[in-house]
C-alpha cells in the first residue's frame, strides 16, 4: 500500500462531488502505489520494473474483462467500468513511473515536458472524463495546469530528488547558468543559482496561468477544487520566488494558513 505523502492539492476531498470521491480515490491509490514502486524503499531497478510490469498486466486484465488479482485494482476496475474510463492515461502514468527508474537526467526542457505529458497530464484528463467534460479547449487547459504542478513539484523537491540521483532541471539550462551538480549536492545557492531558478519559476507560472481559466469554466465543487489546486501551485511558486535557495534548507510547503487563504480566495 502507498506510504503517507504530503500533497500540494486536495485528493478526493469534501470539495469534490460525493459521487466522484470513490473513483478518484481508486485512481489516486493506483497512481500513488505505482509511483511508490518507482520511488520508495531500497529495491533494485530490475525489481521495480518487474512490479510495474505486473501493474501493466493488471491493466491488461481489466481491458479484457477479467478480474484483477491485485487489491489496488479492484476499486479501479469498478471505476473504469462504471464510468467507461479510457485506459491510455493509466498506461501513460506507468510509462512515466518506469522512466523514473531508468532515466535520471533530462537534456532539455522538451524532454522534461514529455515526461510531464505522461506523469501529470493523464490525471487531469481522467478527472475531466469523470466530470463528463471532453471539450478539447478544456483538455488543453488541464494539460497546462497539470504540467505546471509537476514542474512545481520538481522545483520544491530539487534536494529530495538529488538524493535519489535524479535531476529534473534541464541539463542545458544548468550549463547555461554555470550551475553544477556539485553545487546541488552541497546545497549551495551561490553564483547564478537564483537567476536559473527564477527562469524556471517564471516559465512555470506562465504555464499555470495559461490553464487557470479552467478553474472558472468548471462549475460546482470540481471547479472549486481546481481553483484551490491552482492557488496552491501559485503559493508554492511565490515561496520559491521569495527564496530560490529554500529548496536546500526549508523546502516550501503549504501550511494550514495557506489552505485557509486559498479556500477563501477560491470561494470568492
Amino acid at each position: 500500500m502507498p506510504v503517507d505523502h504530503y500533497e500540494n492539492f486536495p485528493v478526493a476531498s469534501w470539495l469534490l462531488p460525493k459521487r466522484l470521491r470513490r473513483p478518484v480515490e481508486a485512481i489516486y491509490r493506483f497512481a500513488r502505489s505505482a509511483d511508490d514502486i518507482a520511488d520508495e524503499g531500497d529495491a533494485q531497478p530490475t525489481e521495480r520494473l518487474r512490479h510495474l510490469a505486473a501493474y501493466h498486466a493488471e491493466m491488461d486484465r481489466i481491458e479484457s474483462g477479467e478480474t484483477p488479482t491485485d487489491p489496488v485494482f479492484g476499486p479501479l476496475a469498478e471505476a473504469i467500468r462504471t464510468y467507461s474510463i479510457p485506459l491510455a492515461p493509466f498506461r501513460d502514468l506507468l510509462s512515466a513511473f518506469a522512466q523514473d527508474v531508468e532515466k535520471t537526467r533530462y537534456a532539455d526542457f522538451g524532454e522534461v515536458m514529455d515526461y510531464c505529458r505522461r506523469s501529470a497530464n493523464p490525471v487531469g484528463r481522467l478527472m475531466l472524463h469523470l466530470y463528463g467534460d471532453h471539450d478539447p479547449r478544456h483538455l488543453a487547459y488541464s494539460d497546462a495546469i497539470c504540467s505546471s504542478l509537476q514542474l512545481i513539484n520538481f522545483l520544491q523537491d530539487i534536494a529530495v530528488d538529488f538524493r535519489k540521483n535524479r535531476v529534473y532541471l534541464p541539463q542545458a539550462e544548468l550549463v547555461a547558468h554555470h550551475v553544477s551538480e556539485t553545487q546541488i549536492a552541497e546545497g549551495d545557492p551561490c553564483g547564478m543559482w537564483n537567476t536559473m531558478m527564477l527562469k524556471q519559476i517564471e516559465r512555470t507560472r506562465k504555464l499555470m496561468q495559461a490553464g487557470a481559466p479552467l478553474g472558472r469554466l468548471l462549475k460546482g465543487r470540481i471547479g472549486l477544487e481546481l481553483r484551490v489546486t491552482i492557488l496552491g501551485g501559485e503559493t508554492i511558486l511565490r515561496k520559491l520566488h521569495a527564496d530560490p535557495g529554500c529548496v536546500f534548507h526549508n523546502r516550501p510547503v503549504l501550511t494550514k494558513k495557506d489552505w485557509i487563504n486559498m479556500l477563501g480566495r477560491a470561494l470568492f
